[in-house]
């Protein structure tokens, strides 16, 4: 056996001991088999091969003939992955978007290192450490690598600002910079609160609860928790959450696989929402994490569950670490909900490309437009545990008030906008001009939600900035997205001149879901 494979066993096998409840089978002669195939093609081969690029590219093979979740990561990678989840990273603390290949800056983080030092929204940084950003095609990746570092490490920036001769130069101590998992929380009526989830990360909780504490002390009665387009994210997190609604002890998922036996998760103490009316909104895109929480919330009848059946992604990947930083994450389990539903939809071994395609299927067959097309068979009924409901299995979560998708209100031209960066670009030259007047006419968001209107010199430039990004003005098209076009540039604004709360306040607007909900919780 070569070093390379017998190294990788010595670390790996400590891992499955510790791991198997079931004795562990290892066949020798197909061991040898792929040691032998690795030895001969690295020692005799006609030309040189990277050894660590065949050793990843059979362990992806060997994964991509198990399910669609089993997948293998390099270690930048897998750091890039865990960021979103862990809840910070390294750096400077701005939010930027690329302007003409300039990093502008939306926001710094409030109370971040940029912010310490006197960078403002608006600010374009030109310069890292005297090595020139901007104007060079210089990608995003390699800029964010310039701009983070470890804490404490200090990094010079050059800065143009609008109205300031010259460059400006600031020295940036970098520090943690949180990574936020709940996109927005505000009252959406004067008794009812919104919050919307984005993922389910390790600050997802604390988040949460501040959220609620915020919210109750605004008179919130009632609340509607948004999971649409929520991926997952951490188990526990997911538990945690679902805690809040919860007697405590109640189990919220159990999860069970051939070489794993059955572990159920309980909630806990935090029942600090267990009698306050819930309201959830899922669409085709919510999975994982948020199918635990929207799956445990209906098999105990807890909350009325809104929108269109969740993606069913219901597969246990366990993490492991191999020698070089990299991972390979193994589908070990199932989970399932409380009522013994499997969240995990059907699939075949090795056909990941279908299994990509049942969202586009789901659409073809009519079922994100008509709940009738939605076909379950009658040994995947389920009963709930309080109400003894009729609730179905076989992938996914089916929602309680079925809300269609709404393919009517786009265009060729919106979609052409929506396809392209237009949007963002065309708010952020529109707010990099008006900043200063923006500010005065709408010193809080609350006038702006009421009073700002989309003008023409704001159409002019999305005209402008469409054409140049192979999205051509059509009037009939516009008339018909006006409304929808309008709201989403109304929403950028206030994303970059307040934060992303004020965004989603100003675009649940045209949620039909989020609409139906309202309607369904006033009854």
């Amino acid at each position: 056996m070569t070093a390379r494979l017998s190294a990788l066993l010595f670390i790996l096998l400590p891992t499955f001991l510790f791991a198997q409840q079931r004795p562990i089978r290892f066949n020798e002669d197909q061991l040898r088999k792929l040691q032998t195939a690795e030895f001969a093609i690295t020692q005799l081969y006609v030309d040189s091969v990277n050894e660590e690029k065949l050793v990843e590219d059979a362990i992806r093979g060997m994964l991509k003939e198990l399910d669609p979740h089993s997948s293998y990561s390099t270690a930048a990678e897998v750091k890039k992955l865990n960021e979103p989840l862990v809840g910070n990273f390294e750096g400077i603390g701005v939010q930027f978007n690329m302007v003409e290949d300039t990093l502008m800056v939306i926001q710094p983080v409030s109370k971040g290192p940029s912010e310490k030092v006197g960078i403002m929204a608006g600010d374009r940084i030109v310069a890292v450490n005297d090595t020139a950003i901007a104007g060079v095609k210089m990608s995003q990746d390699e800029i964010m690598k310039r701009l983070r570092g470890p804490k404490n490490s200090k990094v010079k920036l050059g800065v143009v600002r609008r109205n300031v001769p010259g460059e400006l130069i600031f020295t940036v101590v970098r520090d943690k910079i949180p990574v936020t998992t709940l996109d927005a929380a505000f009252m959406i009526t004067p008794t009812i609160g919104y919050i919307r989830i984005g993922s389910f990360g390790n600050t997802t909780e604390e988040e949460a609860v501040m959220a609620i504490a915020k919210l109750k002390d605004e008179g919130m009665q009632k609340l509607i928790l948004d999971l649409q387009d929520n991926g997952g994210g951490y188990l526990h997190a997911s538990v945690n959450v679902a805690s809040f609604f919860l007697k405590p002890g109640s189990l919220v998922v159990y999860t069970e696989g051939l070489n794993q036996k059955k572990q159920e998760l309980k909630s806990h103490s935090m029942a600090i929402l267990q009698d306050m009316p819930l309201t959830i909104l899922v669409n085709q895109n919510t999975a994982s994490a948020a199918e635990i929480v929207t799956g445990a919330m209906q098999d105990y009848d807890r909350a009325l569950i809104v929108g269109r059946r969740t993606f069913g992604k219901g597969l246990v990947q366990r993490p492991i670490d191999l020698p070089d930083g990299s991972m390979i994450r193994l589908t070990t389990a199932r989970y399932y909900t409380p009522a013994g539903r499997c969240i995990q939809k059907p699939y075949e071994k090795g056909e990941s490309d279908a299994y990509r395609m049942d969202i586009v299927n789901r659409l073809e067959h009519g079922e994100l437009n008509n709940a009738d097309s939605i076909h379950v068979s009658d040994s995947l009924k389920y009963k709930t545990l309080v109400k003894g409901r009729t609730v179905y299995g076989g992938g996914g979560i089916i929602p309680d008030e079925f809300v269609p998708i709404d393919t009517t209100r786009t265009t060729p031209y919106h979609r052409a906008l929506l396809r392209s960066s237009a949007f963002v670009q065309t708010t952020l030259k529109y707010i990099d001009g008006h900043r200063e007047q923006l500010h005065n006419q709408y010193p809080t968001f609350d006038i702006f939600q009421k009073n700002f209107q989309v003008d023409d010199e704001l159409l002019e430039l999305l005209k402008t900035v469409g054409k140049s990004m192979n999205a051509e003005f059509n009037p009939e098209d516009y008339e018909k997205s006006k409304y929808y076009i309008n709201l989403q540039l109304k929403a950028l604004i206030a994303r970059d001149l307040w934060d992303m709360s004020e965004y989603y306040h100003v675009i649940c607007e045209m949620d039909n879901t989020l609409k139906r909900a309202l309607e369904l919780m006033k009854d």
